[in-house]
């Protein structure tokens, strides 16, 4: 499988991995088990996920089983909003490791560049985007990302996390960050999808030396169930002409044709899926080319749709 270097350390980061955002609990230590089992070797988590231990006890059994050494898996998890204070970033990331039963977590990124009221997990865990349940707002606080970049960095001296990055900054976070950082971010996280291709913002960080995954590949696939309103104003990715067209002349699917898109162009993906036949189709889409015709032809679908967007929150958050 083909692999991301992280400038940082040299170390490899797989080009596909498994994202486990909406797996469900009840189901999300068995589809973690079986996509290692096939051939996944990056998990993508997150702590408002709400799954981390049962994406634990699916690593573990693959590792008990001899399918694994922990040092053959790349982890990803990310830090929630409202654990930016320097005073809980490391218990907080210890409540990660915890829950995935792991030693050390490969990539710990600030999952947003938001700070919210720190709600402790006694009281509520896994965390939400919301403060106060009743009222349905979220309560902001005044703590600014280099203290919780100086925080994680930390983390890294400890050995709890190989790697540090960044999901959800816009350039101008960045350029601020590189600024002050001591230990600079492996990693940055966006929605990237051929509705949303920021080519701006990933050759300037391309430029920096900091590796890109995308999330939400398939655009506003992620979304349906969620009944966002902008997926009943487009067509789905996977069903535009200029995709499906593509697939037919390789014989691959849509889902490998939109996912080499991303790879291709040296792109982390982490798409998710519970029907085992997609799974391992995902993982396959390293098994063809694109011209580079078609990749522009793709590209060229952009819209600039956000569908996971901060500004969309109550109250409205604008970041980008």
């Amino acid at each position: 499988m083909s692999a991301v270097t992280l400038k940082t350390t040299g170390a490899k980061m797989p080009l596909t991995g498994f994202g486990a955002w909406k797996v469900s609990k009840e189901t999300c230590a068995d589809t973690i088990y079986n996509a290692i089992k096939s051939g996944y070797r990056l998990i993508d988590g997150a702590q408002d996920y709400a799954n981390e231990k049962e994406c634990g006890e699916g690593v573990r059994r693959a590792i008990k089983e001899g399918i694994i050494k922990r040092e053959d898996i790349f982890i990803t998890s990310k830090l929630w909003n409202t654990f930016h204070a320097k005073e809980h970033v490391e218990p907080m990331l210890k409540k990660t490791l915890e829950d995935w039963g792991l030693e050390y977590i490969d990539l710990f990124l600030i999952h947003f560049p938001l700070a919210q009221k720190y709600v402790d997990p006694s009281v509520r865990y896994p965390p939400t985007n919301v403060n106060d349940v009743e009222k349905g707002v979220a309560e902001y606080q005044n703590t600014p990302i280099s203290e919780t970049w100086a925080a994680l960095e930390a983390c890294v001296d400890k050995g709890l996390t190989k790697h540090i990055g960044i999901s959800n900054f816009n350039a101008g976070l960045i350029r601020d960050l590189l600024t002050y950082a001591r230990i600079r971010p492996s990693v940055l996280q966006i929605e990237h999808h051929p509705y949303l291709t920021q080519p701006k913002l990933i050759d300037f960080v391309k430029s920096q030396g900091i590796a890109i995954t995308a999330y939400s590949t398939f655009g506003p696939q992620s979304f349906i169930e969620m009944d966002h309103p902008a997926v009943k104003n487009q067509p789905l990715v996977l069903e535009h002409d200029v995709v499906t067209g593509i697939a037919k002349k390789h014989g691959k699917t849509p889902g490998q044709v939109v996912l080499r898109w991303a790879t291709q162009r040296g792109i982390n993906v982490i798409p998710k899926s519970n029907n085992q036949s997609r799974l391992e189709q995902n993982l396959q889409n390293e098994s063809f080319d694109l011209t580079e015709d078609e990749i522009k032809q793709i590209s060229n679908l952009n819209i600039n749709l956000r569908f996971n967007d901060p500004a969309d929150w109550n109250p409205s958050v604008p970041i980008f």
